[in-house]
């Protein structure tokens, strides 16, 4: 197989090979910007949920949508909130408001809205929060929406908001319509700036380390070329339907495609300098280079596809739908590694260099790697157990930190907190029992139509329910419910058909905490229980429960199950990978365990400092997931690269002594990719999103942990201590 790579690359490094390659990458580019749109025109917000909709919530949600239908999309919660307390003038306001939502000016899309403006005063009374100050009033957007009509709709809704509502109340929306309103905003230039911030940075650092202007410009311009086809592809796909197209996957993906092209470009060109010093012509150079580095490139692309790949194994929709974006632009990449980079670089030859040309030196002058690299790799051969145990220390240390990290499944917690849906949340939060920020909604379902006596069992259930605790109310109550029942006025609560009951259930905790999440968990595992000590016979009916925890709780459980099943795949398969490489059982063992050291220390200090310097209490359940997928599957490509040239070196020295070469040859050019690497993902750092921040970090923490400890000083050292005798190389 490598033999057929030597012969590929050779081909496209060659003086025909070259022209051809670049050519045919600028006619695809051409023909792709031709037919297909960009992924952009495509994508939307994900969400979370099953790709398989066979969770108890989703199943909730249809049995709910069977037995209640209704014409209304997506909620929106409006907050009134006057510090003061909501007067006459606010409720004038207020039902100004209601009027306008009533009348044929509306928004196009909006659907059913409260009737404040018909409600008498002792109705609007029960309304407001226990000291007055605050009003929620809900409305529904219409089904089926598309994110923009959503965006647009909740823009006009705060519009007439602001012209027509009278100091000092204030009007927040929130509830999964502003939510989805708010997150899209957020999104809408994002893509721009993180593309300029990403260009930028890896400009200036470029010019900083190799003070050459077509060095600088090189990596982006590949980059640039590259982007344009995975882009256009993505949207090829979308537009077919192939797959969903996740907005926060095409932000992160154009960041790995650019970190990781700029990688290759510095491999690359790191390697070709060495072979110009040589005298070879710039063609010559360039076969040679690639002959050493195409193997490297090919394995750590790879690894980084097979992580990718591993995603398809996700049932969690955020995880499940990276997997074809980041897939993609792994699989052009990696080409683009392999041929484009090479030929771009044969075709500039010793002027990309410029000003400093590579000039002819002999093998004595160029043979002994000096420099900060050349020095560490010196004293770490001569006392590895002293590296070695120091660094084992502090990193399993690190990794002991990890295990004390607490999760939020809140995503308003990682909004910014001046954003309209969060402020909402938040003076619900103040002002309401917290569980009314996402009532529970039960539901009973029967196989035959329901009679008196059925709807009696309800409040029976009611008790049963309330003596589990973590209730704070029911909606209507035990009592409201029987005299419902009595003057045969309980529609809204039995279904038309007569084949389901609802009720809405408002828990003592706050939805979105684990306290939640642990209560309807134990509901949902009683069930059948419940439903018996009520009086209905669980081979009848069946008990569901949907909103919010339910939801989360599924989440969570999902959450988990993915990490199980793709941890494990990208463990396994990335070894076998590194045991293909390497052929050698203990050398590939030692790469992946030192990877998975600097991903544990990776959290145990992110997680300091989010907790002791940041503030925050508890971070996003998904950053450890997609912290873990790209730190191990890029971490890894600096490792096969150091191991590639030890190999190489061990051809002509010792085990030791090639050790010392490898260090020392690949430092600089590893150390300056790692820097890059880190730096554009620490331009996440600029997003208004704290996950998209944090992740920002843990991965700068990572990468320049991997480059700088693990890569620079922990590996060498032990694969010192190991020694040659257990290399086992077929």
């Amino acid at each position: 197989m490598l033999n057929v790579l030597n012969k590929f690359t050779g081909w496209a490094s060659s003086r025909k090979g070259a022209k051809i390659v670049l050519l045919g990458w600028l006619a695809v580019i051409v023909i792709v910007t031709a037919i297909a749109p960009t992924a952009k025109s495509y994508s939307i917000s994900a969400g979370e949920g099953s790709i398989h909709e066979d969770t108890p919530s989703a199943i909730a949600s249809r049995v709910m949508e069977e037995h209640f239908p209704s014409e209304d999309g997506l909620p929106a919660l409006v907050v009134f909130h006057n510090a003061d307390r909501i007067g006459e003038h606010n409720r004038k306001d207020i039902a100004a408001f209601s009027e306008w939502l009533a009348s044929s000016d509306k928004p196009e899309h909006v659907g059913s809205a409260l009737p404040f403006h018909l409600l008498s005063k002792s109705v609007q009374d029960a309304m407001l929060s226990s000291d007055q100050s605050t009003l929620v009033f809900p409305l529904s957007l219409k089904k089926g929406l598309d994110s923009d009509v959503i965006y647009d709709s909740i823009a006009e809704i705060r519009t007439w908001l602001a012209e027509h509502q009278s100091a000092p109340m204030e009007a927040e929306i929130t509830g999964p319509a502003g939510i989805a309103a708010d997150t899209l905003s957020l999104f809408k230039n994002a893509d721009f700036i993180l593309m300029f911030a990403t260009v930028a940075l890896i400009l200036v650092i470029l010019l900083i380390i190799y003070r050459s202007p077509l060095l600088a410009l090189i990596p982006l311009v590949a980059a640039g070329l590259l982007y344009q086809v995975v882009d256009r592809i993505i949207g090829f796909a979308g537009k077919q339907g192939w797959f969903i197209i996740d907005s926060q996957a095409l932000s992160i993906m154009m960041i790995l495609l650019f970190a990781v092209v700029t990688d290759y470009c510095l491999f690359i060109f790191s390697r070709y300098r060495e072979q110009l010093s040589e005298g070879s012509n710039k063609y010559d150079a360039m076969k040679a280079a690639v002959s050493h580095v195409g193997e490297p490139i090919l394995f750590s692309g790879g690894t980084v596809l097979i992580a990718m790949l591993t995603l398809f194994a996700a049932i969690f929709k955020p995880y499940h739908h990276f997997a074809p974006v980041f897939s993609i632009a792994m699989v052009v990449i990696l080409l683009g590694g392999l041929t484009l980079i090479p030929a771009i670089f044969a075709l500039l030859g010793r002027k990309a260099f410029w000003p400093f040309v590579p000039k002819r030196q002999s093998k004595a002058a160029a043979g002994s790697p000096r420099g900060f690299w050349g020095s560490m790799a010196s004293r770490i051969v001569k006392r590895p157990a002293w590296f070695a145990g120091i660094l084992l220390v502090i990193m399993l240390a690190a990794s002991a930190s990890a295990a004390t990290m607490n999760f939020s499944y809140n995503l308003m917690k990682s909004f910014p907190d001046d954003l309209s849906s969060r402020k909402g949340f938040e003076l619900l939060e103040q002002n309401y029992p917290k569980g009314s920020l996402a009532p529970v909604t039960v539901i009973v379902a029967s196989k035959q139509r329901i009679d008196d006596e059925t709807m009696q069992s309800l409040t029976q259930l009611m008790a049963v329910i309330d003596e589990k605790g973590g209730v704070e109310y029911w909606s209507p109550s035990a009592d409201e419910l029987t005299a419902r029942i009595d003057a045969n006025a309980a529609r809204g609560i039995i279904s038309d058909d007569k084949l389901a009951m609802k009720l809405e259930l408002t828990l003592s905790s706050n939805p979105y905490d684990q306290e939640a999440l642990q209560t309807v968990k134990a509901l949902i595992a009683q069930s059948d229980a419940m439903l018996k000590s009520s009086g209905l016979d669980p081979e009848q009916y069946t008990l569901h429960f949907a909103g919010q925890s339910a939801e989360q709780l599924d989440v969570s459980v999902m959450n988990m199950r993915d990490i199980t099943v793709m941890f494990s795949l990208i463990i396994v398969l990335i070894t076998l990978m590194l045991l293909f490489q390497t052929r050698s059982i203990p050398l590939s063992l030692l790469m992946m365990f030192t990877i998975l050291l600097s991903y544990a220390a990776t959290l145990g200090f992110g997680w300091f400092i989010s907790q002791y310097m940041l503030g925050y209490d508890a971070i996003s359940y998904r950053i450890p997931v997609y912290t873990f997928v790209f730190l191990v599957a890029l971490g890894i490509d600096y490792n096969i690269m150091l191991v590639s040239r030890i190999r190489e070196e061990q051809e002509r020295f010792e085990w030791k002594e090639a050790v010392r070469r490898g260090l020392a040859s690949t430092g600089a050019v590893i150390s300056s990719a790692g820097v890059i690497l880190a730096a554009t993902f620490a331009v996440l750092i600029t997003q208004p999103l704290q996950e998209l921040f944090l992740f920002g970090m843990m991965m700068a923490i990572g990468v320049l942990l991997d480059t700088f400890v693990v890569r620079g000083m922990l590996l060498p050292s032990l694969m010192v201590l190991i020694g040659r005798k257990n290399d086992k190389r077929a």
